[in-house]
């Protein structure tokens, strides 16, 4: 009976693996050419085993094996054997396949991503202006009404919440901010609120 411990003496060894990647660094096309028969299949077959199908499966091994080639400087055979390392390059492979294609493309026409236009100076120069005679016509009404405006617009509260919390009966909100707004009108430019 074969003892099935024993490497086929066809099949490559760890040392020649390692030692073709090793080549593969210094740019040595035949090593890379051994490597890539041996691998590709299996680094095909291995993603197939993840679910992934047939051409997708060609097309990452052939990433897979670029990268291989690209990288082998970066291997380093004390930390791990070459097919350790080749094996991991393709499950990160497929790992980031499959986390792009969770991902949705995004619409370049979409609003939030296109940029702030810059507001021109002159309207930059008329909204400050508009806040400070907004600010000087706040000074003149009642704190009484500055501070039901305050709450609705500044604190985001509704005419109910602001009776609440400030005990007073929902009429009496409502006409103080209607006050408050006729007292504006009468000191702004229609423009201006």
């Amino acid at each position: 009976m074969p003892d099935s411990s024993r490497q086929d003496a066809s099949l490559p060894g760890r040392d020649q693996l390692d030692a073709w990647v090793e080549a593969c660094a210094k740019s040595d096309r035949s090593a890379f050419a051994a490597l890539f028969e041996f691998y590709a299949p299996r680094v095909k077959g291995y993603l197939k085993r993840l679910a992934t199908d047939d051409a997708t499966a060609e097309e990452l091994a052939q990433e897979v094996m670029l990268t291989v080639w690209r990288k082998a400087g970066q291997f380093d055979s004390r930390q791990a054997s070459a097919s350790t390392w080749i094996f991991r390059i393709a499950r990160n492979r497929r790992i980031d396949m499959a986390r792009k294609a969770a991902r949705p493309d995004l619409d370049q026409d979409e609003p939030l991503l296109q940029p702030v236009a810059e507001e021109l100076p002159d309207n930059a120069a008329h909204a400050r202006d508009r806040e400070g005679r907004v600010r000087e016509a706040l000074k003149l009404l009642p704190e009484d009404q500055v501070r039901l405006l305050r709450l609705a617009f500044f604190e985001g509260l509704s005419h109910s919440e602001i009776a609440e919390r400030e005990d007073v009966p929902l009429g009496t909100v409502k006409s103080r901010i209607r006050l408050a707004f006729d007292k504006l009108r009468s000191q702004l430019n229609p423009g201006d609120i």
